[in-house]
């Protein structure tokens, strides 16, 4: 059986004997080549817990549309042009309305790369910005001790519309819906305190009710407001196969239930050695994001496995404290000790990585600086083939094989679950 896993915006193949191969987990019956313009047009003439956004907004109002950055797929230029003419029909003017990628704790942009994710033309016509965590009002603070500050320019527009594309998130439950507002336009020291509690126990993947997590975000962004999102859930090919508009929890929930019926992947058993990869650009831009791909891998693998994770991370670690911690732990229960003590953001994407690490070896399969990966608790390799083979030779060239081509996307579900 021919292995292709998509790295950056190329891809690595290898050969694996089909009698060793157990699954290769994909998403199942996902539209091809879908009518995207009429699922989105459906979608806001149809909003789910809300009135058309039309009749939500008034003129002379002042309107911020968060969307994600560049290390999110969200295809913000195919979504903005069915909300901007909503808001156009309802009497917006252009110069009332700005454009935030939120950003969290990521670095900053290049125009170049705005211009990419909205298209050139509204580039031109809409102000587009970063969120700015230096310029933020202080809103409340959660029951969980969360402060929610937030950037200004979302605080004192009169109206706020989320747009966002739901995935599995490995302590979230889910991406999406909320998380626009936090982590999206909040603060590091804000992020970093809604993030502790990763560590609960039901803080996990595809899981919403009951997660801590999820329930801070929430909480964090009611006290802020949303009047309106649209969610959407992309095939593997990042074309849009469903959307949800609508109120920010129960239209969220819609998008959230879909994507599981397709993504979530029945696992028969686990294997000796699973092949993984995020699908390629941007999700594998760093280590830091390809990370999400490894936590779905920790589902499939047998305890005293190995992984082998494919990315580019043609930029690095993508964190200053994430590369602080990978560098410094390498024993990966110091790690995980060493968070529970003092969370730190940054360090928490380490410290997941060390979870898995505890269960199995890691092989990175990247563009990374080998040198720099062996002082981590990953394995470096710049061919996948060679990977493979020094992952076999524990298991006498007879090792079974799980492959994950979309790892950060495909949920491996044993049947208890």
């Amino acid at each position: 059986m021919l292995v292709c896993l998509k790295s950056g915006t190329s891809q690595q193949t290898l050969d694996v004997r089909d009698e060793l191969v157990l699954q290769v987990l994909t998403p199942k019956d996902l539209p091809q080549d879908p009518d995207e313009e009429k699922i989105l047009r459906e979608a806001m003439e149809k909003p789910i817990g809300t009135q058309p956004l039309s009749a939500i907004v008034r003129p002379q109002e002042k309107v911020v549309i968060m969307t994600s950055d560049i290390t999110r797929p969200c295809p913000s230029y195919k979504i903005l042009p069915h909300v901007l003419k909503e808001l156009y029909l309802a009497g917006i003017r252009r110069e009332d309305i700005t454009i935030l990628f939120g950003r969290g704790s990521h670095r900053r942009q290049s125009k170049e790369e705005m211009i990419h994710l909205v298209g050139r033309d509204i580039f031109a016509d809409v102000c587009c910005a970063d969120t700015d965590f230096d310029d933020i009002v202080h809103v409340g603070t959660t029951s969980h001790g969360t402060d929610v500050d937030i950037d200004r320019r979302v605080v004192e527009a009169d109206r706020r519309i989320l747009i966002g594309n739901v995935e599995y998130h490995y302590f979230a439950g889910f991406s999406g819906g909320a998380k626009a507002l936090m982590p999206g336009a909040s603060t590091p020291a804000a992020i970093q305190s809604n993030h502790r509690f990763m560590t609960d126990e039901n803080a996990r993947t595809g899981k919403l009710e009951g997660n801590p997590v999820r329930a801070d975000i929430e909480e964090a962004a009611a006290m802020v407001g949303a009047d309106f999102i649209v969610n959407v859930v992309l095939n593997t090919a990042k074309q849009i196969v469903y959307a949800a508009c609508g109120d920010m929890v129960k239209a969220h929930r819609r998008a959230c239930a879909f994507l599981d019926s397709h993504y979530g992947c029945p696992l028969n058993e686990k294997a000796d050695i699973v092949l993984v990869s995020q699908g390629g650009a941007p999700k594998d831009l760093n280590l830091y994001q390809t990370q999400k791909a490894l936590d779905n891998a920790g589902h499939a693998v047998k305890e005293g496995g190995t992984v082998i994770l494919a990315g580019s991370c043609k930029e690095g670690f993508g964190n200053d404290v994430f590369a602080e911690w990978m560098l410094k732990y390498q024993d990966p229960n110091a790690m995980i000790r060493a968070i529970r003590q003092e969370f730190r953001l940054g360090g928490h994407k380490a410290a997941a990585i060390a979870m898995i690490r505890k269960k199995a070896e890691i092989f990175l399969v990247s563009d990374m600086d080998s040198d720099t990966v062996s002082q981590t608790i990953l394995k470096p390799y710049q061919s996948l083939q060679q990977a493979y083979e020094d992952a076999q030779k524990k298991y006498s060239q007879q090792g079974t094989v799980i492959v994950m081509p979309y790892g950060g996307s495909t949920l491996p579900k044993e049947e208890t679950e």
